[in-house]
């Protein structure tokens, strides 16, 4: 059982520190160098996901950087998911000093982190141009398509993975009840809302394969 225990000002500080840290997650001031049709792509790729103004908020700063390019663009979604997943784990472990019952939730998210990480070198590739684990060049070997594929297959692998873990940690509460509970599942299902965009980013990079330019 979830303890009630807590005291009223640990959690007063807790919720205000959730609320802050929500209040900014989805900000991010696009850089002063980026075009109307950086900005332009990065808006209409964030349509295909669940939340696109929470995603084209968390990633229009990096709009000079992306220049219309579906992989990058993945990969800064996944490197934003990860910054929010690792504030979430400092979050929760503060939080298990008083409620040590949030410490398998913490190895969750940090579980989490570890497959979002997995992505990361594949993402760096495929945006290079590259083929990460292809095969040595032979009259045999795969067109880079279907090494594409291959590459793709394993970034979403990962990042169901991590999702996942995400939901274990929550779903330990759905039987809870009282402040703790509120504070634990705002905070990882705020994080949940970045890992989704990433995951939604990635099906359609799978789905429509990176641009001429990656």
């Amino acid at each position: 059982m979830v303890s009630k225990n807590l005291t009223a000002a640990f959690l007063l500080f807790t919720t205000f520190l959730f609320i802050s840290g929500s209040t900014s997650a989805v900000h991010s001031s696009p850089r002063l160098n980026a075009t109307t049709k950086d900005l332009d792509f990065i808006r209409t790729s964030c349509n295909v996901t669940q939340y696109p103004d929470i995603c084209f908020k968390s990633l229009a700063g990096y709009a000079s950087t992306v220049h219309e390019s579906p992989a990058r663009l993945t990969k800064l979604s996944v490197d934003v998911a990860i910054t929010k997943a690792k504030s979430t784990v400092e979050f929760l472990s503060k939080l298990s000093r008083s409620a040590p019952e949030v410490k398998d939730c913490v190895s969750y998210v940090r579980d989490a982190i570890d497959s979002m990480r997995d992505c990361l070198p594949i993402l760096r590739n495929i945006s290079r141009g590259g083929d990460v684990a292809a095969p040595a060049p032979s009259a045999a070997a795969p067109p880079s398509s279907e090494v594409f594929r291959w590459q793709m297959d394993d970034v979403l692998t990962y990042m169901t993975a991590a999702t996942t873990y995400e939901e274990t940690c929550t779903d330990e509460y759905e039987d809870e009840e009282g402040k703790l509970k509120t504070i634990v599942c705002d905070r990882v299902n705020k994080e949940k809302l970045f890992s989704s965009i990433a995951l939604s980013l990635a099906n359609s990079l799978a789905n429509n394969g990176p641009s001429p330019r990656d």
